[in-house]
């Protein structure tokens, strides 16, 4: 039987591409290694490799995966507005926080 853990962190992200017109949001219990994968394009089809967009811009850890699902679902339902609220709070330049990620 697989031993299957509940104690994950999770993250929600946000990803962007060069001119910033894409936005992209994401979960994940691993964001150093879910945006590694975004940059090499490991899903040739997926939206993001599609639009090239793979600049982190945003990001929130929670306690826990399903938080985290949930919190996603949160930012999913709100219009670009709200995400560029969001984005330009934490991050007002705008930088891609993937090159200095510490978590």
């Amino acid at each position: 039987m697989m031993n299957l853990k509940f104690d994950l962190k999770g993250y929600v992200y946000i990803l962007t591409n060069k001119r910033n017109s894409v936005l992209y949001t994401g979960v994940t219990s691993n964001i150093k290694e879910r945006i590694n994968q975004h940059r090499i394009r490991k899903h040739k089809g997926s939206f993001t490799a599609k639009y090239n967009a793979n600049k982190l811009v945003y990001f929130e850890q929670h306690e826990s995966i399903g938080e985290a699902i949930k919190r996603e679902k949160q930012i999913k339902a709100g219009n670009r507005r709200k995400k560029v609220e969001l984005i330009s709070g934490m991050n007002p330049g705008w930088v891609d926080l993937g090159e200095t990620l510490e978590v």
